[in-house]
Parts: C-alpha cells; sequence; structure tokens
C-alpha cells in the first residue's frame, strides 16, 4: 500500500499567489482549522511582497481563524529538497496560473482555483474589508468542497476532475480555470 492510500495519511497542500499576501493566506489560514488535521497547509508567493495584508488578518481574526505566525515567502522554499513535498499545489490568482512553477519534489496534483484579488480593490476600509470577505467566502467554500473529497479512494483522474471543478465554482476570477 502506496502512502497516498493510507487513509489517515496527512496531505500536504501549498497555495500560490503572486505576492502571498492576501489570498493564499487566507486559503492556507482556512484549511488549517478547517481539514480536521487531515491536511497541513501551506501558502507562498512568485514575488511576495513582504508582509502579509492587514485586512487579511482582520477578517481571518473576525471569523475566528489563526493569524499567527504568517508571512509573505517565496515559493522558492517549497522547491529545495528540504522542503515538505507536497500532495496538491493550487493557484488562487490568475497571475500566479500563468507563470512557470517551479518543479515541485513529489509531482502533487495542481490545480487553479482562482479568486479575485481583494487587495486590488480601491475605496473606503468598509469596501477594502468587504472584497477580503467575499474572497473569504469563496476561499471556504472550495476548501470545504476540497476537505469533503475522499483523497485517499479517489483514482488520479476522478480525482483531477474533482478539483478542477472546484476551481470553477462561484467565485472565480477569470472563465478559463486551467491546470496551474
Amino acid at each position: 500500500m502506496s502512502d497516498a492510500d493510507q487513509p489517515d495519511r496527512i496531505f500536504n497542500v501549498l497555495f500560490l499567489c503572486t505576492g502571498n499576501s492576501a489570498r493564499s493566506i487566507l486559503a492556507e489560514s482556512i484549511l488549517t482549522k478547517d481539514s480536521a488535521g487531515r491536511f497541513r497547509a501551506f501558502s507562498a508567493g512568485s514575488q511576495p511582497k513582504g508582509d502579509v495584508n492587514p485586512f487579511a488578518l482582520k477578517v481571518l481574526k473576525s471569523f475566528d481563524y489563526p493569524v499567527g505566525g504568517f508571512r509573505s515567502k517565496s515559493w522558492e522554499e517549497f522547491a529545495g529538497s528540504d522542503a515538505p513535498v507536497m500532495d496538491f499545489v493550487f493557484t488562487v490568482c490568475d497571475n500566479a496560473a500563468g507563470e512557470t512553477c517551479p518543479v515541485w519534489p513529489g509531482q502533487p496534483m495542481t490545480a487553479h482555483w482562482g479568486i479575485e484579488d481583494p487587495a486590488a480593490v480601491k475605496g473606503s476600509d468598509i469596501q477594502k474589508e468587504a472584497a477580503f470577505v467575499a474572497a473569504f467566502r469563496y476561499m471556504k467554500n472550495r476548501i470545504s468542497a476540497f476537505s469533503a473529497l475522499p483523497v485517499s479512494s479517489l483514482d488520479k483522474a476522478s480525482l483531477r476532475a474533482k478539483l478542477l471543478e472546484i476551481g470553477q465554482s462561484d467565485g472565480t476570477s477569470s472563465p478559463r480555470n486551467s491546470a496551474a
């Protein structure tokens, strides 16, 4: 029996965005709390901003999600031989989906789950926070669908189809939802 076939196995999931300051941070926190220990969540960016967006932290905290220990970091941290081997890699912004990603050790399953960038919203703090709340809800819905999948019992083709289907659910930032 392979490691992936073990029902009690913890799967590593990496969420990618360009800046690793908003959507990927939301996803990491949501999966960390909601997966009941079935998944270990990470996030990174192709061009990390260096700081986590304060609205991301405010919204996570308002919904009682973890906010401690997050930092904006490069995806290169997860491409090295000493990095945890990822089982899944999800791009959550269109820019990251269009970039050439590093070669991930272990050949994880990938999918694009694009959500509009709440950090790009201009306007009052209330409008910005509302954009983060919307992004949080879309991400939470996708992560709930992902967490409910019987990952260990699905064949690779079925699992891939389900991951792509999740990425096409409400909240997508573009009509195209190709694999990362």
